[in-house]
């Protein structure tokens, strides 16, 4: 089945065949349970190639993801509960209908403006009257950080929220003291609860800076992960065991590290 040029209809059609009974060995055990991960790894790539802005990179990881979305449709196919065009047509229509400022007679002039409607009609399609049914529909599988956020601006949205930055520092600085106090003292389930207190609140923090927290702490993973290589990097080439260095020692070529690649 090779092709110079693949079209959306070929690709349907050689992941219909990869499930086949003559298939891949792989494709054919897949579940849409066993596939969450991948899903969720190959976002993750996505995101990586645009913070890399490689183009080409992120050309080859939307493919994967379409994949993912390839996958689930071709098992929904063979349950007989939706296909591809479902998917695409279902997209297709929350787009019109929560587009009323384009499609219909809404007005919405600023970015803001839009995400008032859009959270209007869908919180009229949903049927939430409460905002408790809103926080009960944030995804549970979301990560951590990014859940924070979204309860937050939500309950923000009713006016449970601080009158303006300071008092998000203001608690966070409080959150903190207090774990540095009590520590010593609290049992690990304490100590985890409060450390959740002071995650919670720094993503306030990051809500008033309009950060992504998420997206603010893979940033510095990853500039840890360069840091520390260029670091291993620079004491191979002297035959020299990191561990036989001292905190200092190393602290001295982890400052180098930050001036020679940021």
């Amino acid at each position: 089945m090779k092709k110079e040029y693949y079209n959306f209809n070929d690709l349907i059609e050689i992941v219909a065949y990869l499930r086949s009974e003559n298939g891949c060995p792989w494709d054919k055990v897949q579940t849409h349970k066993t596939l969450k991960k991948y899903l969720i790894e190959e976002s993750y790539e996505t995101l990586e190639a645009i913070d890399l802005e490689n183009d080409d990179k992120l050309k080859e990881e939307l493919g994967d993801v379409l994949l993912q979305i390839m996958l689930h449709s071709q098992i929904g196919v063979e349950d007989e509960s939706f296909n591809v065009y479902d998917v695409i047509n279902g997209i297709a229509k929350k787009m019109v209908d929560r587009h009323t400022h384009v499609f219909g007679n809404d007005i919405a002039n600023t970015p803001e403006e839009v995400l008032v409607n859009w959270n209007k009609v869908k919180n009229k399609e949903k049927g939430f009257k409460k905002i408790s049914h809103i926080l009960d529909d944030i995804p549970k599988t979301l990560p951590s950080l990014m859940k924070s956020y979204e309860i937050q601006n939500k309950a923000a949205k009713v006016g449970f929220d601080w009158e303006d930055k300071q008092g998000a520092f203001d608690k966070t600085r409080e959150e903190i003291e207090e774990f540095i106090e009590a520590s010593d003292n609290m049992d690990q389930d304490e100590k985890e609860s409060e450390m959740g207190d002071i995650l919670f609140s720094l993503v306030n923090v990051c809500r008033f800076a309009n950060i992504d927290a998420e997206v603010a702490l893979q940033r510095t993973n990853n500039k840890f992960v360069n840091r520390f290589k260029y670091m291993e990097k620079y004491f191979a080439k002297k035959n020299i065991d990191m561990n036989d260095l001292t905190l200092e020692q190393l602290d001295i070529i982890w400052e180098e590290a930050k001036h020679e690649i940021g």
